[in-house]
């Protein structure tokens, strides 16, 4: 939605984006329990960079700023590097090499969704959106193992 409100100078931009930046709250709250206060922490802070990074990526994009584009998509990858290894520090089923090549691949997907939106294509965006989606799910699989091999006392029946 936020890169949809960005490409289209929609009025609910800063609706969008104060919704998504709901979400490392969300997960953050959704890890505490198994991992406690100062972890999910830092988990909620990396991923709010994260989708702050993305949303200057689009805007500088958007307005023709290749420089501060790809300044963005610099920090951008190093940030999902960073998450990479943060999670496989606090999870050793969690391969930081597995969670690296994940994260890079939604990375690139993300982007070409913002192009494909910039440059108004909007089949090619909408398809784009449904990888995206299946791919979110896919890590949200691979937490979910990695939580449950570490944690087995919790999902015992």
């Amino acid at each position: 939605m936020v890169i949809i409100s960005i490409a289209g100078d929609l009025p609910d931009e800063e609706l969008t984006t104060k919704r998504l930046l709901r979400n490392p709250t969300d997960m953050a709250n959704v890890i505490n329990p198994f991992y406690g206060n100062e972890i999910s922490s830092k988990f909620e802070q990396l991923f709010r960079d994260h989708l702050v990074i993305a949303a200057q990526l689009v805007k500088a994009a958007k307005a023709g700023n290749s420089r501060a584009a790809a300044d963005a998509e610099h920090r951008w990858y190093a940030n999902a590097d960073d998450i990479a290894s943060f999670l496989n520090s606090i999870n050793p089923y969690w391969s930081e090499e597995v969670l690296r090549a994940m994260l890079h691949e939604h990375l690139a997907l993300t982007k070409n969704e913002a192009v494909f939106r910039l440059n108004k294509d909007y089949a090619s965006d909408i398809s784009t959106f449904d990888r995206i989606e299946q791919q979110a799910l896919e890590m949200a699989d691979a937490f979910t193992e990695g939580i449950v091999k570490q944690c087995p006392m919790y999902f015992q029946c």
